[in-house]
């Protein structure tokens, strides 16, 4: 049963008809420069696509309904938008709950209308060189000096790293307090000692620009930390849940448009003098496809409605986010196959999809951890 009513099928036209006018005519060239022009997130604010969540009276649309962001990353797959998708999805919903949950009354002043017009873009910086999926073993560090705190340390692999205005970094505030020594503090645009290092090269999602962030004697004003001193590890437990769906959305969504792209190719392409979708090879192939995406929605869209119900679990993300990551790579690895040459090339969408979609297995917690999250719940 679908989950969108009228109200959401218009807001996909919409957001449909921006990425026409706004994204697509300029997607080959932010891929190419490894950036994506950050005044998208200004056009995208201009019409109500960023910061749906924020509330009305910061300029936001007001609205926790997750099925706003999951139309936003279905629209982007289905194009192919992949790289600066990302930019959009994580700047709406990954970084901006943080603002909504956990800001006080004078940081929402500050930051919450320039979130929601996408004048501030956000960022999260988590992982460090030297440690991945374990927060415990994070060393950025912030020493408390008067009014302010004096930070150092290195991130690496943030996304808008380089577009960012506003960086949410995870510090240890107290090394002796294990996971309540962590403390999320907002680290702004021209702070001195506040560098970015390399816009790193990758081999996929490459206009979603993915920065190293370095942190000399950078001195944030403890007016900058979001929530209360020691409590970052509990807050990024808190939106974990919607991070990992995102990407579970996306990646069923990506599955789908490989699998309609390669449908519309199969049929138009010949070999041995007949269309490759007449091959019972084509037929199985396509039949299975279609199968795991069919039976894999309803779950995803089920997780859709009891995220914004707050009875998603952390095991029912993790699940999600394990099977539409794999449906993606493997869907997207198998439609390729069906291209033959012309799927290594990038003149047809198949090929940059491909490659976007290997790191999703990867962000947001690989899929081993998700397996042992799972494994968690189910042996509790």
């Amino acid at each position: 049963m679908p989950i969108y009513d009228e109200t959401h099928e218009l807001f996909r036209e919409s957001f449909r008809a921006f990425i026409d006018a706004e994204m697509a005519p300029h997607y080959q060239d932010w891929e190419a420069a490894g950036i994506m022009d950050r005044s998208l997130f200004v056009a995208a604010g201009k019409h109500g696509f960023v910061g749906m969540a924020v509330p009305e009276q910061y300029g936001g649309g007001g609205t926790r309904d997750f099925r706003f962001n999951a139309v936003i990353a279905e629209e982007l797959a289905a194009q192919g938008i992949n790289g600066a998708g990302l930019g959009l999805t994580l700047h709406n919903d990954i970084t901006t709950p943080y603002f909504i949950e956990y800001c006080n009354d004078e940081q929402a002043q500050r930051w919450l209308p320039g979130i929601a017009s996408g004048e501030l873009v956000t960022a999260i910086a988590m992982t460090e060189p030297g440690t991945g999926s374990d927060l415990a073993g994070i060393t950025t560090r912030a020493v408390r000096d008067g009014d302010e705190f004096i930070v150092n340390g290195s991130k690496t692999f943030i996304t808008n790293g380089i577009n960012s205005d506003l960086v949410i970094v995870v510090c240890v505030t107290d090394p002796d307090a294990g996971r309540g020594g962590m403390t999320l503090l907002v680290v702004e645009r021209g702070m001195a000692g506040f560098e970015r290092g390399r816009n790193l090269d990758k081999i996929g999602q490459k206009s979603a620009d993915t920065a190293e962030l370095f942190f000399s004697d950078v001195r944030v004003p403890a007016a900058n930390v979001l929530g209360d001193e020691g409590k970052a590890f509990d807050y990024l437990a808190f939106n974990l849940a919607q991070e990992r769906l995102s990407i579970a959305i996306f990646g069923v969504a990506a599955a789908r448009a490989g699998l309609d792209w390669t449908v519309d190719y199969v049929k138009e392409r010949n070999a041995f003098g007949t269309p490759i979708a007449s091959f019972q090879n084509t037929k199985f192939v396509l039949a299975e496809i279609a199968t795991e995406v069919a039976v894999t929605q309803p779950f995803v869209d089920q997780c859709v409605l009891k995220l914004n119900d707050r009875t998603l679990t952390a095991a029912e993300a993790a699940m999600a986010k394990l099977w539409g990551t794999e449906l993606q790579n493997r869907v997207l690895d198998r439609c390729l196959q069906l291209f033959g040459g012309y799927g290594f090339m990038t003149d047809y969408p198949i090929g940059p999809a491909y490659a976007d979609a290997r790191v999703t297995t990867i962000y947001g917690g690989t899929s081993e951890i998700m397996k042992t999250i799972i494994a968690k719940d189910v042996l509790a």
